[in-house]
């Protein structure tokens, strides 16, 4: 099995068998990301412990297999994370995107690394972002 073929698989597992599409009961942050270029829509949801450590996150939406795959790959990786960490992974997602990031920071990213080859195709770069600003923009972080 080659790369790209690797990658699809991951792809669609987490579109068609997502982890953590559900609706968490009293999240500590709850905030609605949308990409009105194409009409993907989640509401990401995250809850936070006393030393700032992410312990779940979830999501609800509706939008294309990549916004829905992205945003429960993300919820994967930066559950356990603090929330420095967590936006320190949307970072390297963020220069993976643009191409502007080593092999090692990848590695970083597990399953999400399957969307490197989204910054090859502009169109779908918002969707496979749509999760990560949400986030991004949920613990702090200004557009």
């Amino acid at each position: 099995m080659d790369t790209k073929e690797l990658y699809r698989e991951i792809l669609n597992e987490h579109n068609i068998n997502p982890s953590h599409k559900s609706d968490m009961e009293n999240p500590t942050f709850c905030l609605e990301g949308v990409n009105p270029s194409c009409g993907d829509q989640i509401t990401l949801q995250m809850m936070l412990d006393e030393n700032n450590v992410i312990t779940d996150a979830s999501f609800k939406g509706t939008g294309c297999a990549i916004s829905q795959a992205s945003v429960d790959m993300m919820a994967d990786l930066v559950i356990g994370k603090t929330k420095d960490e967590a936006l320190a992974l949307a970072d390297i997602f963020d220069r993976m995107i643009k191409g502007e990031v080593s092999e090692e920071e990848v590695e970083k990213l597990d399953e999400a690394a399957a969307l490197q080859d989204i910054s090859h195709m502009p169109a779908r770069v918002k969707c496979a972002m749509l999760g990560w600003r949400t986030m991004k923009e949920m613990l702090g972080v200004k557009k």
